[in-house]
């Protein structure tokens, strides 16, 4: 590792049913058995506030929320979240791993609702300045797949019950992001079993974790 004292910031990111709460336990044990410091959070939520925003998001009793409403809640628990999580863990030199930040608004807000790519980014740029992730691992896997491991969920979310349309823009989305910057972005197989999944995404961030040496 170089002797850069401030922490790294990784996000993961993935449609539905993608596997990412056994992603998130695979990429901690790595960096723990790595030796460093780390915070796991999500998006959105992350800070008392924003799992309060969090809650208004996802619940049902919200049906009719416009989807400008939308993506300013999801702006706004970010900016909370940044302020007063994010950047001061990393300022002290811990790792932050989020599941799910900013490249779930373009995917979900933008490709899924429908939103200008354009909004988003200007959004972005007021909430984050030039701050992006240091790694995003994006777990892919054919739509119907991902609906089918999900369809299990005893109370599907405001979002989990869009229509399969809704999700396959999302996975394009994804997948437009990761070939327009390959530098920040890794793409896993999600579709594969659960032990090669582990498998890829450990030696994907080992791999990554070589180059900051």
């Amino acid at each position: 590792m170089s002797g850069d004292a401030r922490g790294r910031f990784i996000t993961l990111e993935g449609v539905e049913g993608a596997g990412k709460s056994t992603a998130l336990d695979t990429v901690r044990e790595v960096l723990e058995q790595a030796g460093l410091p780390l915070l796991i959070t999500r998006e959105p939520g992350g800070t008392p506030l924003g799992e309060r925003i969090r809650e208004l998001l996802l619940s049902h009793e919200f049906t009719e929320m416009a989807d400008d409403t939308e993506v300013l809640l999801v702006f706004a628990a970010r900016a909370q979240h940044l302020a007063e999580r994010i950047h001061p863990r990393l300022a002290e030199g811990t790792w932050v791993l989020s599941d799910r930040f900013t490249d779930a608004t373009y995917a979900y807000q933008g490709a899924g609702r429908g939103l200008p790519a354009e909004r988003i980014a200007q959004m972005e740029t007021w909430v984050q300045g030039d701050f992006r992730p240091d790694l995003t691992l994006i777990l892919d896997l054919p739509v119907e797949i991902g609906l089918r491991r999900a369809a299990g969920r005893s109370d599907p979310d405001r979002f989990e019950r869009e229509a399969r349309p809704f999700f396959e823009a999302v996975r394009a989305c994804y997948l437009q992001l990761a070939g327009e910057a390959p530098d920040r972005y890794r793409v896993i197989d999600a579709a594969q079993p659960v032990d090669q999944v582990q498998t890829a995404i450990r030696n994907t961030l080992r791999a990554w974790l070589e180059t900051l040496s």
